[in-house]
């Protein structure tokens, strides 16, 4: 199966660094590149890309409100932000855009491809380093408020608790998986109950209660 990916982002040498990359994975394929907001809704529209990598500092609509156009016309495109270091104040408002993923600009290319397949397979891809920004962010963000605190929480079981923690660390289902030895389905099985039990709509406000415990 080959990933169609759009790649949106306002600086043509980052666009043709990522199309260079896709273009070593045999199972990736930029179908189109975008420069702004208003271009990256139109052509996720016309291409309909199993995966838009998405930047969030564009002239005229940014990265924010284009993620907020696209799904809310496709609701089941996987939508990655690329960020930087000193892009904290956009990240919480991405999440809750609907990006299903944050990936820095400098991450190596084997995250950086890796996270496009994970985003494909339904994951949520975040480099490290991002996911504690985020969470940092949204553990302060009125739109948490719905989050239950660590006394609100129903009955966990042990293994529900340490794939929470695990959640909380930022670590993907995979390697999840190989920390507790367990198969992948089982721990994507966890983390369905854990949102089910915890009410939390994602990963990262699921990351965010670890946090608070």
């Amino acid at each position: 199966m080959t990933i169609r990916v759009l790649v949106v982002d306002d600086q043509q040498l980052v666009r043709a660094g990522l199309r260079m990359l896709c273009q070593t994975a045999e199972d990736l394929e930029v179908v189109g590149e975008a420069a702004t907001g208003s271009e990256a809704v139109r052509l996720a529209d016309e291409l309909r890309p199993d995966v838009i990598l998405m930047d969030l500092r564009m002239p005229g609509m940014d990265g924010i409100r284009a993620t907020e156009r696209i799904l809310a016309t496709r609701p089941g495109a996987k939508v990655v932000v690329l960020t930087t270091f000193d892009d904290d104040d956009h990240l919480y408002p991405a999440l809750a855009a609907g990006a299903c993923g944050f990936l820095v600009k400098d991450a190596s290319p084997a995250e950086l491809l890796s996270g496009i397949r994970r985003a494909a397979t339904g994951d949520h891809p975040f480099s490290p380093e991002v996911l504690r920004r985020v969470m940092d962010s949204a553990v302060t963000a009125r739109a948490t408020d719905d989050i239950p605190t660590p006394t609100q929480l129903p009955g966990l079981t042990d293994r529900e608790r340490e794939v929470l923690e695990l959640v909380s660390e930022g670590l993907s289902n995979t390697e999840i998986a190989d920390r507790l030895h367990v198969g992948i389905t089982t721990v994507k099985t966890h983390i369905t109950n854990l949102m089910t039990k915890t009410g939390a709509s994602n990963r990262v406000r699921l990351a965010v209660l670890g946090l608070r415990r």
